[in-house]
């Protein structure tokens, strides 16, 4: 991960671009790539969703890729510990959505 994370860095840093990487700026860059993958599962049905063709497939990868790489630039510019967070917050869901109450529902935890 932190290889990954120096990788984004430098190839921000050689176009000169922190100016624009503000946190808010970020977000709203972010938002618009996870708009992106969304547009390319749009109106599928659920199978279609679940079997993409390859080139549809390959598209939504390297979607997936740049919401990822925002996702990685705005927690490197809040000092953020991407995998930590996640950690964390699985470790707050499983509290939130115990086994027993939550498998097999998709209500959400304030609803039982």
């Amino acid at each position: 991960m932190q290889e990954l994370i120096e990788k984004i860095r430098q190839f921000i840093k050689e176009r000169d671009w922190e100016q624009f990487h503000s946190p808010k700026n970020l977000v709203m860059a972010l938002n618009v790539e996870v708009a992106e993958i969304m547009e390319h599962l749009q109106w599928l049905t659920e199978e279609e969703s679940r079997e993409l063709p390859p080139e549809k497939l390959a598209e939504l990868k390297d979607e997936i890729g740049d919401v990822f790489v925002y996702l990685i630039r705005l927690c490197d510019e809040l000092d953020i510990d991407l995998l930590q967070a996640a950690a964390e917050k699985m470790t707050k869901n499983a509290k939130k959505y115990p086994v027993e109450q939550a498998k097999g529902n998709a209500k959400k935890y304030t609803e039982y």
